[in-house]
């Protein structure tokens, strides 16, 4: 069968290799840039991070976006705009913030998170592939004992289901990370998952397009995507910037701009773009950055060691498609940072950069054939894009071979 799968980054192409792995498919990968993964597979955390699959959707998050308007030093953030897109997919949202579907949504994600990390073995197996690869868990800091006990006791509805997850005192969190010894005073505990892990995505995504390439997967770069054509219940085409291509089936995995494309042929989905913020620093003679990525609790920001760099990530902003940024967007994340770990790189040659992540109001990623019978969409998986990709390619595959998932994928169904 005659694939096309527009979109490059983690998504795109973990779903490229795992089409082409069967050898029953001829697959064309497209985007826009001149390579792979150069947009949020580009500047994410670099984690694998099940431990830390919980649905954005809560009972506290309506009040931490009321006070994102005026406080602008919150983890989520709203900059009001006349977007109706985004007024009912925030309708969506807020609908899933309660007890009941923020455990269910909770525990599909894991489910899902927990799958993808297996699959993410079997290709770095596979394909001996090397991405600056940290296997010493991650740490789930918190400097507010109050906010310690609560996460501790929330942690529960992963460690029932098999996730292994310790909950450590300051002087166990140094025990294994001695690059917090100096600011000890400032953790009051933390979770510790030993089976969370880091890694370069771009890296990873890099060398998977080049096995992809030796299984003949074509790509076309610098290649935008218009829009798609329909035939009564089919798609005819894709019609791109370098003319339009004909194929059996459409895959669409465009991350925050796959409802613009889907619009093209009347289908809405609730996908919204959410920007995080990213800082990059190199690791400097002497600098002591911890090498077990961790996630600051309190301030929600993550961070880990990737080969000579720092990478650091926070905030969740709904500001549409607007990637603009300046170094007081920052300041927030580099104060809780220094907090932690002043040591731990070059503050004075920061590389700022912003994403889009493609959320969807539950949490889980859709996955699965639209209403068009060849037009399939693995899209949405938003700030876990690294840790759910390899298994959403997978299940992905699966549904299109017509093979029974091994993880239940009845929750990521288009709606």
């Amino acid at each position: 069968m005659k694939i096309v799968i527009l979109g490059a980054g983690l998504i795109g192409v973990t779903t490229a290799y795992e089409l082409s792995r069967s050898g029953n498919h001829q697959v064309t990968v497209l985007d826009s840039a001149s390579a792979v993964a150069t947009e949020a597979s580009a500047v994410n955390a670099s984690m694998i991070a099940p431990g830390h699959s919980y649905a954005w959707a809560s009972s506290k998050v309506p009040g931490i976006l009321l006070k994102s308007f005026y406080c602008n030093d919150q983890a989520f953030r709203i900059r009001l705009r006349f977007d109706l897109q985004f007024w009912k997919w925030t309708a969506l949202f807020l609908k899933q913030c309660n007890n009941t579907d923020a455990e269910r949504n909770t525990i599909r994600k894991h489910g899902l998170c927990t799958y993808s990390q297996k699959r993410l073995g079997i290709l770095v197996k596979e394909n001996a592939i090397e991405y600056d690869r940290i296997q010493r868990g991650l740490l789930y800091l918190f400097r507010d004992a109050a906010l310690f006990q609560k996460g501790a006791a929330n942690s529960s509805i992963l460690s029932e289901r098999g996730h292994k997850i310790e909950i450590m005192t300051a002087d166990e969190v140094v025990e294994i990370e001695p690059a917090y010894e100096k600011e000890q005073s400032k953790i009051a505990g933390a979770l510790y998952c030993p089976t969370d892990e880091t890694g370069n995505s771009q890296k990873f995504t890099h060398s998977l397009a080049a096995s992809c390439a030796e299984r003949d997967v074509e790509f076309k770069f610098n290649t935008k995507v218009m829009s798609l054509v329909s035939d009564k219940n089919r798609i005819r085409c894709v019609k791109t910037s370098d003319g339009d291509l004909e194929a059996d089936l459409y895959v669409i995995s465009l991350g925050a701009y796959t409802p613009l494309v889907l619009k093209t042929v009347g289908i809405n989905i609730p996908i919204y773009p959410v920007k995080g913020y990213s800082l990059t620093l190199p690791i400097r003679l002497g600098d002591q950055p911890p090498t077990i990525g961790t996630v600051d609790e309190d301030n929600l920001v993550a961070f880990s060691r990737i080969g000579d760099s720092f990478r650091a990530t926070a905030t969740a902003e709904f500001a549409g498609y607007d990637l603009s940024h300046k170094p007081k967007d920052f300041k927030t994340m580099v104060n809780a940072l220094k907090g932690l770990v002043p040591n731990a790189a070059d503050y004075e040659s920061p590389n700022y950069k912003t994403c889009l992540r493609p959320m969807t109001p539950q949490g889980s990623p859709y996955i699965g054939f639209s209403r068009i019978e060849n037009l399939f969409v693995n899209s949405g998986q938003g700030h876990m894009g690294w840790t759910m990709a390899c298994g959403s390619a997978k299940i992905a595959t699966d549904l299109i071979e017509g093979v029974e998932p091994e993880i239940d994928a009845q929750g990521f169904q288009l709606p």
